[in-house]
């Protein structure tokens, strides 16, 4: 993030990247006067002090210049904590009153394809899908798996994930999506459904009890997936934009007697 190209600029950089360091020379050469780290590290200018993670939201606490701020944050994931931290070092770049900043966060919603949440169903024959399906990556899906493993599904229910292909990942892409298998185990994930030809290599590495199916298409493990839910259940989709996992989303979306609810968008 970049505040302004004039002198006096800042950048707001990531202080827990392992080229931190290189980033802001690159950022100094460039003009840049003033550098605002954010992240975990304890070198960062906003330090991320504590974190309670939660099923909808999160508290979190951070160290401003040595000033303590405490604030919450309207959606799930350590990953929206440390996006939160960005943004505060964005407000300091820009003079803004970072205190008014960390209140708003607590106004925060999942969009479309980024973390919304949805119920779906009647009565007690309900379940929960969160949209993820707008891109992944080793780390995002990361991500949405540890988030998925904060909320607690109904009676009966299970955490289920139904993933699609990781695209533009190289020659390394049939390892990286084969070791997603640790993040599902760590994660306490109990299904996981799979559809296209990468993450073929997660579905192969998957106990017997944990892999669901997998299908070549979105459309096809869409039908599998719809016909393998019960009430209770929570599901995460996520896959890359041309994994078409937007089509298991709606699937979803689709089978409640009235129209689903956005929990938090």
């Amino acid at each position: 993030i970049f505040a302004g190209m004039e002198p006096g600029s800042s950048a707001v950089l990531n202080r827990d990247n392992p080229f931190y360091d290189r980033l802001a020379r690159a950022a100094r050469a460039s003009g840049i006067e003033r550098i605002i780290g954010f992240g975990a590290h304890e070198g960062a200018d906003m330090r991320l002090v504590d974190c309670t993670l939660g099923p909808s939201t999160s508290k979190v606490a951070v160290s401003a210049g040595g000033l303590r701020i405490d604030y919450r944050l309207g959606v799930p994931g350590r990953h929206w904590v440390i996006n939160s931290l960005a943004v505060l070092g964005a407000a300091q770049a820009l003079g803004a009153d970072i205190g008014r900043a960390a209140t708003a966060l607590a106004n925060v919603v999942a969009l479309d394809g980024r973390g919304r949440r949805h119920e779906v169903g009647l009565g007690a024959k309900r379940f929960t899908v969160i949209d993820e399906s707008y891109n992944a990556s080793p780390a995002s899906v990361r991500a949405a798996l540890e988030t998925l493993a904060t909320m607690q599904p109904g009676k009966g229910g299970r955490r289920i994930a139904v993933l699609g292909d990781m695209r533009e990942l190289g020659v390394r892409s049939a390892a990286l999506h084969a070791e997603l298998e640790e993040v599902v185990r760590a994660n306490g994930i109990d299904l996981v459904f799979t559809a296209g030809t990468d993450i073929m290599h997660l579905s192969a590495a998957l106990p017997r009890e944990i892999c669901g199916a997998h299908a070549e298409t979105a459309e096809r493990i869409a039908t599998v997936v719809t016909a393998a839910l019960r009430p209770g259940d929570i599901v995460t989709v996520k896959g890359s934009l041309a994994s078409d996992m937007r089509v298991v989303v709606e699937a979803l979306l689709g089978l409640g007697g009235e129209p689903a609810r956005v929990v938090n968008g």
